[in-house]
C-alpha cells in the first residue's frame, strides 16, 4: 500500500481586528474551495461563503489573469489561500468623495483669509 505524500499550505482570512490563519496538510490535487471548508472558517466566520467568497494565491486573485477559478484551482506545496472581504464602499466613490470634501475646506480656507 502506497502512502500518498501531502503537502503544506495555509488558509488566512483578515479582519480589522483579528487574523485567522491555518496551517493545513492536504492530498495533491486539493482545491482552494476545499481547502477553505477544511480549515474550518467558514464554521467559525459564517459570512465566509466557500462557494462565493473570492479569494487569491500570495495577492493574485483566483478566477483572473489566467489563474483558474477556486472550485479548480489546485493548491501547490507551500500555497497560502486568501480569503478577501467584500469591499466596504468603492475605492473610486470614496477617493471622489475625499477630494471634494479637501476642496471645500481648502475653498472655506481661503474664504476665512479674503474676510
Amino acid at each position: 500500500m502506497t502512502e500518498e505524500k501531502m503537502i503544506s499550505v495555509e488558509v488566512v482570512y483578515a479582519l480589522p481586528h483579528e487574523q485567522r490563519l491555518m496551517r493545513l496538510l492536504v492530498k495533491p490535487g486539493t482545491t482552494a474551495r476545499e481547502a477553505l471548508i477544511r480549515s474550518g472558517i467558514p464554521k467559525e466566520y459564517p459570512e465566509v461563503d466557500p462557494d462565493s467568497a473570492k479569494m487569491g494565491i500570495f495577492g493574485q486573485v483566483l478566477g483572473s489573469k489566467g489563474l483558474a477559478p477556486a472550485e479548480s484551482y489546485e493548491l501547490q506545496p507551500g500555497d497560502r489561500v486568501e480569503v478577501y472581504r467584500p469591499l466596504i464602499a468603492d475605492p473610486k466613490e470614496a477617493r471622489k468623495q475625499r477630494a471634494e470634501k479637501a476642496k471645500r475646506m481648502a475653498e472655506k480656507k481661503k474664504g476665512a483669509e479674503d474676510a
